[in-house]
């Protein structure tokens, strides 16, 4: 019987204000708090509320078959309590529900498993004693951020505890092999891997508003149909994506909301297919094979590897010299200076930096408060000149 596994990341940074050369020593203020306050009530209206009411109908109309899954970032769970806290419960009532599971990640949406070990360790206790405060629920499943994963990735968050991890069904790591099975990481003896099926999500998530894609439009019955053709190709269905697919990157008006509406029943119609949780999925179904990745591998972009990120020379100065302050960060023992050393390695300010503007392009645009990558650099390592001295002014103290 062929499972769908619905999972989806929820996220929003702490964006920076305009920092400019005069403010560096004259301000500590960072943050744009109108914008940031905005924003989230934008999407949550525009998504989290009305997709919630969604899943929560969807949960009661089909008592118990209908599962989802959510990975909701730390500091956007900060923002919900600060600015909309009437998001955050209808988060907390479909936890309630007992069929979404909630996952772990990294609280600050940080690349930290890249250049500290020790800050990926305590922003994953972070994340999980949130989402256990907030939820009642221990997470079994890990997702890292931007689904960046290798072995040596896999091998550290097995031993944490965690028995299921997800990432992207890239090419380039599967070959001839299909993402609908569950894998067991090269190396773990406990930790299941379960991969993103990326053309099928990536059908919702980025082609469905599309007027040019040959199969436009989409409708849940169609979409089903595919969804029904792996049945003797696979085990699990993996469809993750960004949850601001729903009502925000796809609008309304584009009729995503009554697509997922609609999807469970077409899904359910074949008497096979089911929905359940990841934790559920890598519970059920046994490995197929090995997965070997010593790569890095994400969910980014076409290349799917950290180029989004690290792909020049702008991002890997900035990134190098916000992890490069950890030591007399976390030596001045100010907890509030850790807190902004944590918010300023949000993968966002650096996403924001990149030149990559080809095919995905308008993908890079979704609410970047900057003209160009340039005044996304500039503008950050302003912060960071400013933050830097008060990090030294704290360690001399």
């Amino acid at each position: 019987m062929p499972s769908v596994c619905l999972c989806f990341q929820v996220h929003q940074p702490y964006r920076l204000r305009n920092y400019s050369f005069f403010d560096i020593g004259r301000s500590h203020s960072y943050y744009n708090e109108e914008l940031n306050r905005v924003l989230l009530g934008k999407v949550a209206e525009k998504c989290y509320l009305p997709a919630n009411r969604i899943l929560l109908d969807l949960i009661r109309k089909y008592r118990g078959d209908f599962r989802v899954s959510f990975s909701i970032t730390g500091i956007l769970l900060e923002q919900m309590e600060k600015y909309f806290p009437k998001a955050l419960d209808s988060f907390r009532i479909l936890a309630d529900t007992g069929r979404a599971e909630f996952l772990s990640e990294t609280y600050y949406h940080s690349l930290s498993f890249l250049f500290s070990q020790r800050e990926f360790r305590d922003q994953v206790r972070m994340h999980r004693d949130k989402v256990k405060a907030l939820f009642g629920q221990t997470p079994r499943t890990f997702r890292n951020t931007e689904m960046i994963y290798n072995n040596d990735l896999a091998k550290l968050v097995e031993n944490l505890g965690y028995r299921t991890i997800l990432t992207e069904g890239a090419d380039q790591v599967l070959g001839w092999r299909s993402p609908n099975y569950v894998y067991q990481p090269v190396g773990c003896l406990k930790l299941k891997c379960l991969l993103k099926n990326y053309r099928l999500s990536d059908d919702i998530a980025f082609r469905f508003s599309n007027r040019e894609w040959s199969e436009y439009p989409l409708t849940a019955e169609k979409y089903a149909k595919w969804v029904h053709n792996i049945n003797t190709a696979g085990e699990v269905v993996n469809l993750f994506m960004d949850y601001e697919t729903f009502g925000e990157h796809q609008w309304q008006e584009s009729g995503i909301l009554d697509f997922l509406k609609a999807l469970p029943c077409e899904i359910l119609k074949h008497p096979d297919f089911n929905f359940l949780t990841p934790a559920e999925a890598a519970s059920l179904y046994h490995p197929v094979a090995q997965l070997d990745i010593p790569h890095f591998i994400s969910w980014a972009d076409a290349e799917r590897d950290l180029t989004a990120w690290l792909g020049n020379h702008m991002q890997n100065d900035a990134i190098q010299t916000i992890y490069g302050m950890e030591v007399k960060v976390r030596r001045s023992r100010n907890p509030q200076l850790m807190d902004t050393w944590r918010k300023l390695q949000t993968s966002d300010h650096f996403y924001y930096m990149c030149t990559k503007w080809f095919s995905d392009g308008d993908v890079h645009k979704y609410f970047n408060p900057y003209r160009s990558p340039y005044d996304a650099f500039i503008n950050y390592m302003n912060v960071l000149t400013d933050f830097s001295r008060s990090v030294e002014d704290a360690a001399g103290a």
